[in-house]
């Protein structure tokens, strides 16, 4: 127990006050008159406008947290799917694979407009986009961690009377599993961020449409209590993903398959 805690502590400790001295620094900063509070809030001045305006700032990450989330549910679904096809088809990975990798090199600001024309405001087209640009590295990384599955695993569920079907779902799955979860994860970081700035192009309600009014009005406490809110969503989801991975696969390096 004790060692557990002090291996917690080591990890935490450092980031924690690299930050605190941050923070510290930023809040000196600005007080001393060094930094103007019109550009730069300091950290003080932001959680005092998110206790102000904590309902509305609440409702937006609301609708931001619901378009992130339904459209990182459909790219977990489609990446899986997709990798799997990737790996099971090379036709279908010449056919697919420069779709994907030019859906992430196109900016988000030049298809938003599209996504508004075809959707409307509503929070669809925002579901749509974090979707599209979500689905790649799991998909990507699903192929790559059935590809690096070693043969022999297949070899022995085919020896017990398997099929490859049965093979491929419960058990190459299984071991490509931490690699398909780092794919998730690194989709995770950005679906928050890419909602946010979907909405700022083009919505009716969410946290894109708050930073708007803020920029709108040089609030600039308000732009960083809307920044806070979506680092804290993105963090609060790499948790749950990494409990999640953690209450399927354990601790250990590579998957228990012994199920």
């Amino acid at each position: 127990m004790m060692n557990n805690l002090k291996s917690w502590l080591v990890r935490i400790a450092p980031p924690a006050i690299t930050i605190g001295l941050l923070l510290v620094v930023w809040e000196a900063a600005v007080r001393a008159g060094h930094v103007s509070e019109r550009v730069l809030a300091s950290p003080t001045q932001i959680i005092a406008s998110m206790v102000r305006t904590w309902p509305d700032l609440m409702d937006a990450a609301a609708i931001t947290a619901y378009e992130a989330l339904t459209g990182f549910a459909i790219a977990i679904v489609a990446g899986v799917l997709i990798g799997i096809g990737l790996y099971l088809s090379k036709t279908l990975h010449r056919a697919f694979y420069p779709l994907l990798v030019a859906a992430q090199t196109i900016p988000l600001i030049t298809v938003a407009p599209l996504f508004m024309i075809w959707f409307g405001f509503e929070p669809l087209g925002k579901i749509v986009i974090v979707a599209v640009f979500g689905v790649f590295p799991i998909a990507v990384q699903t192929a790559r961690g059935l590809t690096a599955v070693p043969q022999f695993y297949e070899d022995v569920a085919l020896t017990c009377g398997a099929t490859r079907a049965w093979a491929l779902w419960h058990v190459k799955l299984r071991v490509a599993a931490r690699q398909i979860f780092g794919g998730i994860r690194i989709s995770a970081a950005y679906i928050f961020g890419t909602a946010a700035t979907a909405e700022y192009l083009g919505a009716m309600n969410g946290l894109g449409i708050w930073l708007q009014a803020a920029f709108n009005s040089f609030r600039t406490p308000l732009i960083f209590s809307a920044t806070v809110v979506v680092i804290a969503e993105t963090a609060i989801l790499l948790g749950l993903i990494s409990l999640v991975e953690w209450l399927l696969l354990g601790n250990g390096a590579d998957a228990d398959i012994s199920e």
